[in-house]
């Protein structure tokens, strides 16, 4: 049985060895995060797609142009998407992260990670995720991505985080989602339009990166202590 399924499926003798699993789960994360040279960018998408695909090739690009901006790279360490970002990262001479989970299915970890840390518990990577993150860029993918984007709106919306830039790059991937956010639960007022509005939708790598790194500059200027020494050095 699988981690997560024994925790949840545990009776309550067994609880305080679950929560000791999940504690040093946690601080072994954080201690991997710390490793982190910031600012740095999560960079999600489909595990499926392979080079040559439009995702994969954006993604390597969006990558390459962080790296060489001086940004650090962090993805779920498998294939595809994930793969193309820390290749890209690496091309570009930032430092490549890759935070991998165990899966019935066994996601083999990426070549191009300089940090690597492979985690049982979801909730302990999702976490990891979005401490060392100036910005998610999300590029096409399926249940996972998903999960990672509307989490990450939902930290920002509630203020659980400070507030940075979600992109979505594929206009024609995501066009439909967009619509039906603004149709549906905007127009029924279940959203506020600030919160549709922390979606930037995208074509281009290029795009995405300026975008972000914008952001970062003017969160910055409004708060001076929340830029990284490295940045001034």
């Amino acid at each position: 049985m699988a981690t997560d399924q024994k925790i949840l499926a545990s009776e309550d003798e067994e609880l305080e060895e679950s929560v000791q699993t999940i504690a040093a789960e946690f601080r072994e994360g954080f201690e991997q995060v710390a490793r982190i040279v910031k600012p740095a960018v999560a960079v999600f998408g489909s595990a499926r797609v392979p080079e040559g695909d439009p995702a994969y090739d954006g993604a390597r690009e969006t990558g390459r142009l962080f790296g060489e901006a001086g940004w650090s790279v962090v993805t779920g360490g498998g294939p595809g998407v994930m793969e193309a970002a820390n290749r890209g990262a690496k091309e570009g001479g930032g430092q490549s992260i890759g935070f991998n989970i165990e899966l019935p299915h066994e996601q083999h970890a990426n070549p191009y990670l300089d940090i690597q840390y492979t985690f049982r518990h979801f909730y302990a990577r999702k976490v990891c995720f979005v401490k060392p993150a100036e910005g998610f860029v999300i590029f096409p993918g399926g249940f996972g991505t998903l999960d990672e984007l509307f989490e990450s709106l939902t930290l920002i919306q509630t203020r659980k985080v400070l507030h940075f830039p979600v992109v979505l790059v594929g206009s024609a991937h995501w066009h439909d989602m967009v619509d039906w956010l603004r149709d549906e639960l905007l127009d029924g007022r279940l959203v506020s339009p600030d919160d549709v509005e922390l979606l930037h939708l995208t074509d281009s790598p290029q795009s995405a990166v300026e975008f972000v790194l914008e952001c970062y500059d003017r969160a910055c200027a409004a708060n001076p202590a929340r830029r990284f020494k490295r940045d001034a050095q």
